[in-house]
């Protein structure tokens, strides 16, 4: 089974920038969907992108629309999730997820936690303002 492995997070005036990376301990991400969620204290683990196994589909919350990016290179085992325009709402732990591609791309059930088999360990992102 694949473990994802996130890094990259840290901490970033509200307005800058942060890219996450999610890497693979012991199979290749290739054969995986992949998800970015987040969690911040005392909320809800709440969807921000995915995207399919080839790159054909990504999927975004509202929220993040046109500010974050989710990219994948199977080439390397890695996935990105660029962020832009950073603001104190999007402090949270970010967590990376994978589903066997095996069973079919959704871009709909793919926002929910409960599609994902395989989660990291999560990431700390703060924004200061």
């Amino acid at each position: 089974q694949v473990q994802p492995v996130e890094s990259g997070g840290g901490t970033v005036q509200a307005g800058g920038s942060l890219r996450l990376s999610c890497a693979a301990a012991g199979r290749t991400l290739s054969n995986y969907h992949l998800g970015w969620f987040r969690q911040a204290p005392g909320k809800e683990r709440e969807f921000v992108a995915s995207i399919s196994q080839i790159r054909i589909s990504t999927y975004y919350t509202d929220s993040v629309k046109g500010r974050f990016t989710i990219s994948r290179d199977n080439a390397k085992n890695t996935a990105n999730l660029q962020m832009s325009s950073l603001k104190p709402e999007d402090a949270a732990v970010y967590y990376c997820a994978a589903r066997s591609a095996s069973t079919g791309w959704s871009a709909s059930r793919s926002s929910s936690a409960d599609w994902y088999d395989y989660w990291g360990q999560g990431t700390q992102v703060t924004v200061s303002s």
